[in-house]
């Protein structure tokens, strides 16, 4: 299966000596060396310097993005499924200096506070077959690179290349894997994506529904449209008989069991707050979903649940197959290490969806609801 997966991106590299070099780096990847860097990989497979690593990361002939649409539609031939949902959120990489494409000080969920980073937002499918990421994006801070052609041009990073919030990144990683064929009928995302009413805009225009976390301060139009209100007031309007216990998925510890309410928002139809209750604290979670046909609630409730698979893709690729342990500075260089960590990953994941069946698409069954909108 590994051949078969390396297979793939063969043609991709037009010399034999690359083609090798990245079998090698792959191979790496998904060893049990600590430390996945080129010095490391190249010890891994028995080379005697590190040079032909560096070198497949910084100047060998061969495009990441192509690579990376290899990626995807492996990832969808091996665990499309009609559940399949796409997911977008953003991770840090923890760097020193100021030489590293797009590093500036700024926040990551990564390391909580605001430290000396970069950060790459991710695209990812899951389905009840596995999942895995498909696309990334780096991003790239407006005052400190997008307007400094210098230190664009040190990090190589290519002079078309502008400006875009993470959203819109987001959006155009969303819209090229719809281009490429791959089916999915939800896109979901956390606060930083939900707030944003460029992407939701984008998602309607072609069809995609959504469940997008949102701050308690949005303020959405309930009773049928006449009345304005900030999400978080909702919920003290609502009868005790709104809230249905649901589970969204299985976590650490099993079903993950909320309480969930919905309300129909604006005058189009289709539109809903999504509501979510933790039964012991209370703490209260807000989604915006749209859908361009009738759903129940449990299926807005699947697709909540269904964003923290990213985060888990996140933690198998930092921890099993080096997405983070790069030292490479070049735009170019940390494209390709981390399209390389993403086939490694979604390498691990059809070889489990080939040794596991496949399970349900349904969250469990909820203790009661009736399933119809408030």
């Amino acid at each position: 299966m590994f051949d078969q997966a390396v297979a793939r991106i063969a043609g991709r590299f037009r010399r034999v000596e690359p083609r090798a070099t990245a079998r090698a780096y792959l191979l790496g990847l998904l060893s049990q060396t600590e430390r996945k860097n080129c010095w490391q990989l190249a010890e891994q497979a028995d080379h005697d310097r590190p040079g032909p690593m560096q070198q497949l990361l910084r100047s060998a002939r061969w495009d990441a993005d192509e690579v990376r649409d290899d990626v995807r539609a492996y990832v969808f031939e091996n665990l499309g499924a009609d559940d399949g949902v796409l997911i977008v959120d953003e991770t840090g990489f923890l760097k020193k200096g100021r030489s590293s494409a797009g590093v500036q000080r700024q926040y990551t969920g990564t390391a909580g506070p605001i430290e000396n980073s970069q950060v790459g937002v991710f695209l990812a499918y899951a389905s009840s077959r596995g999942r895995a990421l498909i696309d990334r994006r780096l991003y790239l801070p407006e005052q400190t690179w997008c307007q400094d052609a210098e230190r664009r041009t040190r990090a190589g990073i290519p002079g078309h290349t502008a400006f875009a919030t993470k959203p819109a990144l987001a959006g155009q990683m969303i819209a090229a894997a719809l281009d490429a064929g791959i089916s999915a009928s939800w896109v979901t995302g956390d606060e930083a994506y939900g707030q944003d009413p460029g992407l939701r805009t984008v998602l309607e225009a072609r069809g995609l529904g959504y469940v997008l976390a949102v701050a308690c301060s949005t303020r959405v139009r309930i009773n049928q449209g006449r009345t304005t209100a900030r999400a978080d007031t909702v919920p003290d309007r609502l009868p005790a008989t709104a809230w249905h216990r649901q589970s969204c998925g299985a976590g650490a510890k099993g079903p993950r069991y909320y309480d969930w309410a919905w309300i129909e928002t604006g005058t189009g139809g289709g539109r809903y707050l999504l509501i979510r209750r933790n039964p012991d604290s209370g703490e209260l979670a807000f989604y915006l979903c749209w859908s361009p046909k009738q759903v129940p609630l449990s299926e807005l409730v699947r697709v909540a649940g269904t964003r923290w698979c990213i985060e888990e893709c996140f933690q198998a690729a930092k921890g099993q197959v080096g997405l983070d342990h790069y030292q490479v500075r070049h735009w170019i260089a940390w494209h390709r290490h981390i399209t390389l960590a993403m086939l490694a990953l979604a390498f691990l994941t059809v070889l489990a969806a080939d040794a596991t069946p496949a399970r349900t698409a349904e969250p469990d069954r909820p203790v009661r609801s009736t399933d119809r909108s408030t």
